[in-house]
């Protein structure tokens, strides 16, 4: 049976070996990487997971929250998931980055990659070294050698400076360094800014023109998030202007109708939705549909952990633009490295000169290492429909708990399917 026997949330935190100061937090120092993790599993036993970014323990309330929402559900019917997802997010607590732990369940059950579930084939994929720090230009120029040597021929490296020209001499530094070995991309982190620790600049469209001329001027593959995200019409106005590409739509979260819209207005040249951030895989698809309609281009983002990672490598697979453009791969030693990143996996998702090799295993292409999962995890919450039970008459009373219950089978989805 593929109706949903148990909901288990972790919350993993896994010790870097030097702080990440992440330049879309700035000041912040990130002492591990923080994620909450989801394990649904079957009442035939198949588990799916998803994982989404924490900061601390803000999720810790979600469980009894979502439970009842779930249990007893068909896995596999991703349109009723969504919408149960979405009606939670309406009671206060977004959880739509566990949409892809359906997902990893469907395709398990068919003994599928994810992607496949869609018509596309496990394909070797290109990746770039997504850099994740401001530093100084000595240290950029370093850091870009380095991951040259390791394979890589596309880099990104951040922005994040109050004085525009210093921003445009760290990047020529870059492009005099392996600019003629080395596509660079340049990410602004404007979309949406953060400041609290440290104050940060806050673009306008004269400061994004300025700056999109003098990367069009050192040939900078792309320019991303160069403005608020939900500027939309200074966006648009500058994705006309700016003779490089123009990308951006990592953390969009009210629904892929405001990406469509962005769409149809050409915010950007290459829309980057995140499926753990923006509402899940069926989500970042329609999206990438719609940017053919326009002819857009479509690569997601991924700056989360292994989990995302994994998750975007299929959505890019199952989106038909790999190729397009490399995929982003988080990569920032010594503090952020693969082995950190993908701190509970069996095997990491490890690239051979810039290239990931085809993902053959069924659903997300991943295998969770129990042994890591104990030693990094800690599980906060976990149900099942007998632990619900007692849940309800203590929290309602035996009386209103039986009420519910007859309720639910009378008019519940199930019910409702029936007839």
């Amino acid at each position: 049976m593929n109706k949903i026997a148990r909901i288990e949330l972790y919350h993993v935190r896994i010790p870097l070996d030097k702080p990440f100061y992440p330049s879309w937090i700035p000041g912040y120092p990130a002492t591990d990487n923080r994620f909450d993790l989801v394990r649904i599993t079957t009442e035939d036993g198949i588990e799916g997971y998803s994982a989404g970014p924490a900061i601390s323990t803000e999720r810790l309330g979600l469980g009894n929250l979502i439970a009842p929402y779930l249990l007893g559900h068909d896995a596999t019917d991703i349109p009723l998931m969504l919408q149960r997802l979405r009606e939670v997010g309406y009671l206060g607590v977004r959880a739509n980055w566990m949409e892809p732990a359906f997902w990893d369940i469907k395709g398990k059950l068919e003994n599928k990659p994810v992607c496949a579930l869609f018509g596309a084939k496990p394909e070797p994929v290109e990746v770039y070294a997504s850099t994740g720090e401001i530093k100084d230009e000595a240290a950029r120029v370093d850091e870009a050698l380095k991951r040259y040597e390791e394979g890589f021929r596309t880099i990104k490296i951040r922005v994040h400076d109050f004085d525009v020209n210093t921003d445009i001499r760290h990047v020529r530094a870059v492009v005099d360094a392996v600019g003629d070995k080395m596509a660079i991309g340049v990410d602004a982190n404007q979309g949406w800014r953060v400041t609290i620790i440290n104050d940060a600049p806050l673009w306008d469209l004269a400061r994004a023109r300025y700056f999109a001329d003098a990367c069009a001027d050192m040939n900078i593959s792309w320019l991303e998030e160069p403005l608020p995200m939900d500027d939309y019409e200074s966006l648009a106005e500058l994705t006309a202007y700016s003779r490089i590409p123009v990308s951006g739509g990592e953390i969009h979260t009210n629904g892929k109708s405001e990406l469509k819209y962005m769409i149809e207005k050409k915010c950007y040249h290459i829309f980057q939705p995140d499926a753990i951030m923006t509402g899940g895989i069926q989500h970042a698809l329609d999206v990438a549909e719609h940017c053919k309609k326009h002819g857009l281009k479509f690569a997601p983002h991924t700056w989360t952990n292994g989990i995302g990672f994994a998750v975007n490598l299929q959505v890019l697979l199952a989106s038909g633009f790999n190729g397009v453009k490399p995929l982003e791969y988080p990569i920032n030693p010594p503090s952020w490295t693969v082995e950190k990143r993908d701190g509970i996996l069996k095997k990491p998702f490890v690239h051979d000169k810039g290239v990931i090799p085809p993902i053959e295993l069924p659903g997300l292409g991943f295998e969770i290492d129990p042994k890591k999962l104990s030693k990094y995890g800690e599980k906060f919450f976990s149900m099942n429909k007998r632990k619900l039970i007692f849940y309800t008459i203590k929290d309602k009373g035996l009386m209103t708990a039986l009420k519910l219950n007859a309720n639910k089978k009378k008019y519940g989805v199930d019910a409702v399917k029936k007839t």
